[in-house]
């Protein structure tokens, strides 16, 4: 049976005072810019390589040099030793949370205060245990301890997203079963869904849209940016043909997007993800719906099927779109488009 994690929702010790016994340790120039580097003042502000590097007039370079020097004194210090359970604490937070997770959700998870998740941040820096890799294309900061599962767990996302297309939208359930088919070697407590869906986090390549369905970042189903992307997903959550009255309704109502309805129906116009059914009724060009008038649908039923009954065509017709019968018999008629044989049988004319 797969064992439920449950992250730690606080921690037991005060960063802020566990930083200064640390700091105490070191010379007032190399604790300010330590403090200056990592936000540890107030405001909790960090300043960059070059800031600092102005205030003392020194380089940038000059100023790194003694950030590590500061680093590796508290490392050898005797207080550092004393310190090894806030750090364990630590340890055993990563781990409740899938031992691999994303900078800024492990320290909102850690603190609400800003404040202190530099604190926090700087504990992450400091202790020996902890691993960072910094923010590349494919993924965000993050932390981690066992180097063997970070490694599983980006193999894993490559190859989920790999899979993936711009068209491609999946619901939560389904991506995180389409993760744990790439990822192998894990302990099962490791696949309950609150850790895999900490990992799909870290990707910059796959994210969710505001209807909680994965896809590549890349695609306008994710990254929807106008009435065109958002009507499309709204025809995609409701399943069927819908009036655009209605789509414009339902993206305020899903989006927060204010859509005029005669705005609306022009995107709609305009864009071949949409084929009109109906009178104002809408469908997705994926569901199958043929595109074009009335007639131009007998047309490619008859090209497609050859030549069918009056009644075939009124029922394939119907499948196509929302019309009345008399509508589709009215344009069957025309001779200028279609024949009648002997047998009763319509087909084009050529």
């Amino acid at each position: 049976m797969t064992k439920t994690i449950v992250p730690t929702t606080g921690l037991t010790f005060k960063p802020k005072q566990a930083v200064k016994r640390l700091l105490a340790t070191l010379p007032e120039r190399a604790r300010d810019v330590i403090m200056s580097r990592y936000g540890l003042g107030d405001p909790a502000k960090k300043m960059t390589l070059e800031a600092i590097g102005k205030k003392y007039g020194i380089t940038r370079e000059r100023v790194r040099q003694i950030e590590n020097y500061a680093l590796h004194s508290i490392r050898k210090a005797g207080v550092y030793e004393k310190e090894k359970p806030i750090f364990a604490e630590l340890e055993a937070l990563i781990h409740s949370l899938g031992g691999l997770i994303a900078e800024d959700e492990l320290l909102r998870h850690a603190s609400p205060d800003k404040s202190t998740q530099n604190h926090i941040h700087f504990l992450l820096v400091v202790g020996e245990s902890f691993k960072k890799e910094k923010e590349d294309e494919h993924f965000r900061h993050r932390w981690y301890i066992d180097e063997k599962l970070a490694g599983k767990v980006h193999d894993a996302l490559r190859k989920l997203y790999k899979n993936l297309n711009d068209n491609d939208l999946v619901s939560e359930l389904d991506i995180i079963a389409q993760f744990l088919t790439h990822i192998e070697d894990v302990a099962d407590h490791l696949k309950h869904e609150s850790v895999v869906r900490r990992w799909l986090n870290l990707s910059k390549m796959i994210a969710k849209n505001p209807l909680g369905e994965w896809g590549l970042m890349t695609s306008s189903n994710i990254r929807a940016k106008g009435m065109r992307d958002y009507a499309f997903l709204v025809l995609r959550k409701h399943g069927s043909p819908i009036h655009f009255r209605e789509v414009a309704k339902s993206i305020e109502k899903l989006f927060g997007r204010k859509a005029h309805v005669a705005t609306t129906h022009n995107e709609l116009i305009k864009d071949p993800r949409f084929i009109l059914v109906g009178r104002g009724l809408y469908a997705l060009a994926e569901w199958g719906y043929m595109s074009g008038v009335v007639k131009d649908v007998i047309r490619k039923i008859l090209e497609k099927s050859g030549p069918l009954r009056r009644e075939e065509v009124v029922e394939k017709v119907l499948k196509e779109r929302y019309v009345k019968e008399n509508t589709i018999l009215v344009n069957l008629q025309n001779p200028k488009y279609f024949k009648k044989d002997k047998e009763g049988r319509y087909s084009v004319v050529q």
